[in-house]
């Protein structure tokens, strides 16, 4: 089940020193032929047809969501079901044959505009095709805010869930927007959470863990 981390960023001073060997990654080695995502299915307020792309990186680490219209709102010029955007994807994963994934760690990117008294909401399951459904990981806003945000879904090592090694399962990613007025007044002010971009510079990064299917 993927929980919250906090939210922030850090800054790391590296000094000049021997460097030692780096240790095998926890989440595994990737296979090293290349990993293809189709987009099975996408349906949701908040991803309407077009407007969400898949890329995987070069090194099959992770892979990269791009929404170009998800974008929750509230207030002037906002229409009454603007409140709450949604999107479920379905993403047929090709791994090479003999590995299995994971997904351990999703990093949700965005802006928000919220006006003193308002308050904003990110969420997000995830679940293989047949398999249960996590529950949701919450992360809250509140205004005033008028700035980037970025929001961590992380998992323990022990508690990944893999893919069925030799079976084809969609791997299903549910998120969702709101956006609540609160105490701000809706009929003077605007207040909104987006996880949309024009240009690609703000998207949604899910990190792989893979492991190797038994032999035989």
């Amino acid at each position: 089940m993927l929980g919250p981390v906090a939210i922030g960023w850090a800054a790391v001073a590296m000094l000049a020193a021997p460097v030692a060997p780096s240790p095998a990654s926890p989440y595994g080695e990737p296979p090293p032929d290349r990993i293809v995502i189709d987009v099975v299915a996408v349906n949701g307020s908040g991803c309407p047809a077009g407007t969400a792309n898949v890329t995987v990186s070069p090194d099959n680490t992770a892979f990269t969501m791009t929404y170009s219209a998800y974008s929750a709102q509230v207030g002037v010029g906002a229409k009454p079901t603007d409140f709450r955007k949604n999107c479920q994807l379905s993403l047929n994963v090709h791994v090479p044959q003999g590995f299995t994934y994971a997904v351990a760690s999703a990093d949700y990117r965005g802006f928000a505009h919220l006006e003193k008294g308002a308050t904003g909401l990110e969420r997000a399951n995830y679940y293989f095709q047949g398999m249960q459904q996590t529950t949701y990981v919450n992360h809250h806003f509140t205004g005033p805010l008028h700035d980037n945000w970025q929001a961590s879904d992380t998992t323990d090592i022990d508690a990944l869930v893999y893919a069925p090694c030799g079976a084809i399962r969609y791997f299903n990613i549910n998120t969702e927007l709101r956006v609540d007025a609160g105490t701000s007044d809706p009929t003077r002010t605007t207040s909104f959470v987006a996880m949309d971009s024009t240009d690609g510079s703000i998207n949604t990064l899910y990190h792989f863990a893979w492991k190797q299917c038994p032999r035989g």
